[in-house]
């Protein structure tokens, strides 16, 4: 699968087999996300992989506000990825100033970055991923005991896909862009 085949095919998937994705896969997935870029190549992004039904049913009932949304994808999920990142690096060109008027938002763009990386890796592994922005952050990082200096970016709902989402609409690209 190339690039541009995997950026227009790659879809938010809600529903998955019950079919576990193997540990070796997830760590394959990693080894090609770790590749996204960050700033001043600091790496904060970290995954936490969740596989335990328990605590997947405690990230529904506990984690996601009571979003019914969410609460179904994850009762039907066979693992979630809990992107973090470090705290109080990306953005920064020394040890104390910020040096981007974004000041400690870069973390967030870094794990952004890190997030749709760690998503098209799935999608050429065939595994299916769903990201979570309607979150309790501090829940989450309670349920799986994030260290101090990390903090929750999104899950990311993974598993073998039960349905082949189609295509939404998209804006036209001249709706989209602008020249200078």
């Amino acid at each position: 699968m190339d690039a541009v085949e995997m950026i227009k095919e790659r879809r938010s998937v809600r529903k998955f087999k019950d079919e576990p994705v193997d540990r070796e896969t997830m760590t394959e997935i990693l080894g090609l996300a770790r590749w996204a870029p960050s700033w001043g190549n600091f790496q904060v992004a970290r995954y936490t992989l969740v596989d335990d039904k328990a605590v997947i049913a405690k990230m529904a009932t506990d984690g996601v506000k009571g979003f019914t949304y969410n609460i179904k994808t994850l009762e039907n999920a066979t693992g979630v990825a809990v992107l973090s990142f470090v705290k109080g690096k990306s953005g920064k060109l020394d040890k104390e100033e910020y040096a981007t008027s974004k000041a400690g938002v870069w973390e967030v763009f870094d794990a952004g970055i890190a997030c749709q990386t760690f998503c098209l890796a799935a999608h050429a592994k065939g595994v299916g991923t769903c990201i979570f922005g309607v979150i309790d952050d501090e829940t989450i990082s309670s349920i799986v005991g994030l260290p101090e200096e990390e903090t929750v970016a999104a899950l990311i709902v993974y598993g073998r896909p039960d349905e082949a989402p189609a295509p939404t609409p998209r804006h036209d690209v001249n709706e989209i862009m602008r020249f200078v």
